[in-house]
Parts: C-alpha cells; structure tokens; sequence
C-alpha cells in the first residue's frame, strides 16, 4: 500500500464521517446550493428537490437565535456541508482552540455529512482579516499546514476536506506547485480535496496556466466535494485578463465546460452552487444547481476510488 493510499485508509476509517449514506464523504451524488437566510422559510415550505445544503460554519457559532431555530427545521430534512472560512489553516501562529472547540460543538449539534475548509490564512497576532489570503508553497508552510489539518482532524475526529485557492499573485518563495503542495498536503494527513473548479479556471487565467492541466495533477480519489461559482471580470496593471472569484453571478460557460471535462474523468461527485452576492431568488439557484445535475447524469456514473485520472 502506498503512503498516500494509507493515508486515506487512516483517515477514512479511523476518522468517522456522519450523515447520509451513498455519497464521497456523506453527501449524496447531486447538486446542493447555499442556505441563505432570505430563503429560509421557501426552503421549509416548499422542500425543494436539491441534494444538499451548505451553511458557513462561522455564521452559526453562538447558542441560539433564530439561524439555529431554521437550519436544525432544514437539517430534518436534507443533508449538510458545513463550510469553514476562519480557522486560518494556513496561518503562521497555532490554530485557535477556541475556534475549535465552538466548531467541534457545531458538528455535534447538526452532524453534518461533510465539513471543509480552505487552503489560505485569514487571521494573526489576534486580528481576523476579512478575507482568505494566499500562502507560499514551500516546505515550512507545508509543515505548517499539515500540522493544522492534523489538529484539525483529531479534534473533530473526522475527515476534513481542503479547498484550493482562487489565487491573484504568486510568491517568489515557492519551490513547488499548488499542485504539488497539494498533493503533499492530502498524502501526509489523510484529508480530502473540495475541488473549487471555479477557483482553478480563476488561478490558472490569472497566472497564464492550463486549467485542465492542473487538475490532471490532482489525485481523483481524494476528491469528495466540488464547488462551481461565478466570478468577475477586471485586468490587471497590464492590461492583462484579471478575473475575481466573487460569487456574485451565474456560472460562466467556461467553468461549466470546465466542470463537464471533470465529470467525465472523475465521475458524479457532490457539487455546490456558490452565491454569495447578490443573491438571487430560489428558483434561480436551483435552476443552475440541477444544470449541475443534469451534466452529472449525461457525462458520468458515480465515482468510483481509483478511476484514472489521465488520457482520453
């Protein structure tokens, strides 16, 4: 067995994973959208035909309140991804317990099918920094990073899937690719990979990259959640093309495309619809979300571990 297959081993065996059965990491082989709080009350009367919801984990971490009242209402009926974007996995300073702890209560309370979190840094020397910002790839980050999501995973006693990055720089102090520290990254902890198809056709526009390429590079079993969003358009101090990961708008034709490529070597995998700007009425979201589903029936069968990645 290889290193990076015991690993997987350990993490999906020794690290148990709740919620319902028949999908990658709990969730079943469909489409799920964001539950935004303007729908919260469609969502209960109508019971939409979705696959999944995801909530951002920070947006529940108090007592109670009325969020909590509608999504344990929501969670009796479809399953959730629960979506970190403050744990600063990529950070220079320790993991903040507290954060942990607050986030290993929320888990216990709604048992969500998956939990994940991004690859980037959001937080030091006590200030949080309202965005996820990019990390250098290179063997002290790559400790770093890999000592967090072991904490991560021991805490939770689950396993965590990372997100790749929409990226709008690159640092000089690199010596691998995002590819490459990725793949460390997902070998050494046993963690899996939320594959964000929109951020890869963001990053590898901005550096000049092929999309399909990169993912190519990617390990397709560790693969256990997809997220498609919408970005926009600006240019950089160049004049070159600068695209911005803003979930504010309709998957562009380009990341379905992209989304389709995937599909048909990977396989159906849990996929979110990301909107979180100018959120648009339900129907809308769920209109795009069974587009997902339909190019998942077309193009694939359920993913299987091991299926090749490569070639035509």
């Amino acid at each position: 067995m290889s290193n990076a297959e015991h690993a997987l081993r350990r993490a999906t065996v020794d690290l148990p994973v709740a919620g319902v059965p028949g999908g990658v990491a709990g969730l079943p082989w469909r489409s799920g959208i964001g539950l935004k709080p303007q729908h919260f009350r469609e969502v209960l009367a109508s019971r939409p035909d979705i696959g999944f919801f995801e909530v951002h984990a920070e947006n529940y971490m108090v007592d109670g309140g009325p969020f909590h009242h509608f999504l344990g209402r929501v969670r009796e009926h479809y399953p959730l991804s629960l979506h970190g974007v403050g744990l600063s996995i990529g950070g220079v300073e320790p993991l903040d317990e507290s954060h942990l702890d607050r986030l290993a209560v929320l888990i216990d309370r709604y048992q969500p099918a998956s939990f994940s979190e991004h690859l980037a840094w959001s937080s030091h020397g006590g200030t949080f920094f309202n965005d996820l910002l990019p990390v250098p790839y290179d063997r002290a980050t790559l400790d770093r990073v890999c000592e967090h999501i072991d904490r991560v995973q021991e805490r939770l006693q689950r396993r965590m899937l990372l997100e790749n990055p929409s990226t709008y720089l690159e640092f000089e102090a690199s010596t691998m690719t995002e590819t490459a520290f990725l793949r460390e990254v997902l070998e050494r902890t046993g963690c899996g990979l939320l594959l964000d198809v929109n951020n890869v056709h963001v990053s590898c526009t901005n550096h000049g990259r092929d999309a399909l390429a990169y993912i190519r590079e990617l390990p397709p079993a560790a693969v256990g959640e997809i997220h498609l969003a919408g970005f926009a358009r600006d240019q950089d101090a160049a004049g070159a093309p600068l695209l911005i990961d803003s979930h504010g708008s309709p998957v562009d034709q380009a990341v379905w495309d992209l989304y389709a490529q995937v599909t048909m070597k990977l396989g159906a995998v849990p996929t979110l619809l990301e909107r979180d700007n100018d959120v648009p009425a339900l129907p809308t979201l769920l209109a795009e979300a069974h587009q997902a589903d339909r190019i998942m029936s077309a193009r694939a069968e359920p993913r299987r571990c091991g299926l090749y990645w490569g070639g035509a």
